[in-house]
């Protein structure tokens, strides 16, 4: 059932906050999953872009319609990225749809081949799309796409690896110009074009923004796997995330493009960093140690000195660390950029670390704690360093596989058992490496099989858990019931008997919950739960969550659209209560038809908030009666955060938020609803308390736009909201 007419207008990702944020970027992609793995085959490029900070709105399905939603969204974005994730034949080639993708006035990049084709989005003039993994000829080694990244002699470089590509069948870029090509073949391969300029005589397509080709994303195998995914080398990476830079606009003022990448595994006791210099360096002050703090906070022992080269070896006599690295250590390093002449030198750089390899095994498959291992399963695992040999220990008792030795050693690093595994167990293996010098013992593993005791909830390895939480899990198939260990010791909990302090007690068939009471915020827990047969106990996994440092007001990921009568139904505009109805409340949260809350701007994860407004000759304000927390006071929490994100064609509002209906602190800014990006408002509680709310016991929350009790002839638009919380 619609709840009202739907309004067309808006769609853009917003948050309350500061004005500084980091860049947007909208992903569009086809979210292809060919290798089945429950992952979009293009993600690890989200993973890369959020790990450099941006903020990635990935939006699935193409794209292929656009309506107003979709082009706001767009342009209020700080790029748009085509995936080659995407399919072709899902785009039409009538020329309003064209016209609708080339007034995006935000830069954009397209990564996929296909799409660019004369029958297609007509940005280069052809119907090939040749495949392969050549390497890259660079046209121009000064362009900012080339920085920091070593070509050779001929300005080449090894863009791409593994699976092919897929590049256009042309040399000719028409009115673009040509960044690189195929050293084979001639063939284009980054092309960018000018906003106002039509892309190849004949065309009739002019582009309303800066447009950007660059092949890149493996090329589809007769429906098979690995369509999209990503395949940059190292080098391909740098030459990427500097097209983004360079698409985005502005001065890297920091150090970039750190050799190793930020969290590389190196297999060597010594190695040679590198990065890109920032736009305004003179030298750079190199900080290394082995702790994130302390280079951090640049103390004393980690700094290495001012040079200004932008390579530095490290692990060699005469040189840092002259001893080596140290095997299973993990090395910190932050590049500073100086310029003595610039009042605001030095810019202080992102902390980067790499890791140099265990000689003990890692990386087991299973994973540590898998749970529902397949009983023809193969374990796998990443040798040591300098492992020649392997001996592997399987069982169901830890202290057996502990205590095992004598076993047979072998090359491979992969272990099928001789047998099936069985059903409902838990499992415990161990992998010694044996390097000519000396045998490594492993650490001990495990794994379920299915039937066992498993499902844990919240998930083993969660983060951000709220304080207020339950325990749940699903029991092992044939046992009788279950026993519970819960605390904050790891090894305690692990060890723990029905006599310690951290037994929760036996949990009959179907009593699989428990309440473990208001938690600590910021806190790590461990938990295990042990199947009770009739006559035997099988202890389970150790499992762990972490709290989060914040109490979520409203996160919004609990909305649904099911419909009342039924008591699943949980709309969102049935909790945030807003104008529908009324002619004094301009306000209207929640789409017309479902999904109901937001689902395609989102701040984290996987719904928000839609608010329109209207304040032609009065307010809008949409308001949330809270059962929890209504203590605002509790573990000490002093401010109130919210998410936005409003829209340049927005009309020009102030926005405010209330605590029980009265006190109101407004936002700084008072045309707020055009803020782009997403941005976060922070308020002092205190402000709310001078206005008289009790905040021990706050009742309900409003979200406003206009000046309170005092409508004035404004206008309309659409922002996000995501992500309220308190905070200490």
């Amino acid at each position: 059932m619609s709840k009202r007419f739907f309004f067309l207008v808006l769609a853009l990702v917003f948050c309350l906050g500061s004005s500084v944020q980091a860049a947007t970027i909208v992903w569009v992609s086809g979210t292809h999953d060919y290798d089945g793995d429950g992952v979009f085959d293009d993600f690890m490029w989200v993973d890369l872009l959020e790990a450099e900070g941006y903020t990635v709105d990935y939006q699935p399905g193409n794209w292929t319609t656009l309506d107003d939603d979709k082009i706001a969204a767009m342009n209020a974005a700080d790029l748009v990225i085509i995936s080659r994730c995407t399919s072709s034949g899902d785009y039409s080639s009538d020329a309003a749809e064209l016209n609708q993708w080339d007034s995006i006035t935000t830069p954009m990049i397209s990564n996929s081949t296909h799409v660019m084709r004369s029958s297609r989005w007509k940005w280069l003039d052809t119907e090939g799309t040749p495949s392969g993994t050549p390497m890259m000829q660079v046209a121009d080694a000064g362009h900012p796409m080339f920085a920091g990244v070593a070509l050779d002699a001929s300005n080449q470089v090894e863009m791409v690896a593994g699976a092919d590509s897929s590049f256009p069948g042309t040399a000719d870029a028409g009115n673009g110009m040509v960044i690189a090509t195929r050293a084979d073949s001639g063939e284009v391969w980054i092309v960018e074009w000018e906003p106002g300029v039509e892309y190849y005589a004949g065309a009739a397509q002019v582009p309303a923004g800066p447009r950007m080709f660059m092949a890149a994303g493996t090329q589809e195998a007769a429906g098979g796997p690995n369509w999209g995914e990503m395949n940059l080398t190292d080098k391909g990476i740098e030459v990427f995330l500097n097209a983004i830079h360079y698409m985005l606009g502005g001065a890297r003022e920091n150090a970039s493009n750190p050799d190793p990448r930020d969290g590389a595994m190196i297999a060597d006791t010594w190695v040679t960093l590198d990065w890109s210099a920032g736009d305004f360096a003179v030298s750079h002050d190199v900080y290394i140690g082995e702790s994130l703090d302390d280079v951090s906070e640049g103390l004393a022992d980690t700094f290495q000195g001012n040079q200004t080269d932008t390579t530095l070896i490290i692990g060699f006599p005469g040189f840092p660390f002259p001893d080596g690295l140290v095997t299973g250590e993990t090395y910190y390093w932050r590049i500073d950029e100086v310029n003595e002449a610039d009042p605001n030198s030095p810019w202080k750089g992102d902390v980067w670390s790499f890791s140099v390899p265990p000689k003990t095994a890692y990386f087991p498959d299973p994973i540590d704690g898998a749970q529902f291992v397949d009983l023809d399963a193969a374990l796998g695992w990443t040798p040591g360093f300098g492992a020649k040999l392997h001996t592997v220990y399987l069982g169901d008792s830890f202290e057996e596989v502990n205590d095992a030795s004598g076993g047979a050693p072998q090359g491979t690093a992969t272990y099928k058992p001789a047998s099936p595994l069985e059903a409902e167990k838990v499992y415990y293996w161990r992998v010694d490496e044996f390097d000519i010098a000396a045998t490594h013992k492993g650490d001990i593993w495990a794994f379920t099989t299915p039937g066992a005791v498993g499902n844990s909830q919240p998930a083993n390895g969660a983060v951000d858990v709220q304080i207020v939480t339950n325990l749940g899990w699903t029991p092992a198939d044939t046992a009788a019931s279950s026993d519970l260990y819960f605390g904050t010791d790891a090894d305690a909990v692990e060890s723990a008997t029905p006599a310690s302090p951290e037994y929760m007690g036996n949990k009959a068939l179907g009593s699989e919950s428990h309440d473990p009471g208001k938690l600590a915020m910021g806190a790590d827990y461990y938990w295990r739960v042990d199947a009770v047969y009739p006559d035997k106990t099988v202890k389970g996994l150790l499992w762990s969550f972490n709290t989060a440092v914040f109490i979520a007001v409203d996160d919004f990921e609990s909305y649904n659209d099911i419909e009342p009568p039924d008591p699943a139904s949980n709309r969102i505009f049935d909790s945030w209560i807003d104008g529908f109805g009324t002619t004094t409340n301009g306000a209207l949260v929640g789409n017309d038809l479902p999904p109901y809350a937001g689902q395609r701007v989102v701040h984290s994860g996987a719904q928000a908030m839609p608010y329109f407004y209207d304040n032609n000759m009065k307010t809008s304000e949409a308001t949330l009666t809270l059962v929890y927390p209504t203590d605002w006071t509790e573990q000490g929490v002093a401010r109130l955060s919210l998410w936005f994100r409003g829209d340049p064609a927005n009309a020009p509002e102030r926005m405010y938020v209330a605590l029980n209906g009265t006190a109101v602190v407004y936002h700084d800014d008072p045309a707020a609803t055009q803020l782009t990006g997403w941005n976060q408002l922070v308020i002092d509680l205190q402000k709310f308390a001078d206005q008289g709310v009790n905040l021990a016991n706050v009742t309900s929350i409003t979200l406003g736009f206009g000046t309170r009790n005092s409508p004035t002839a404004g206008g309309s638009g659409t922002v996000h909201f995501d992500d309220i919380s308190l905070y200490r």
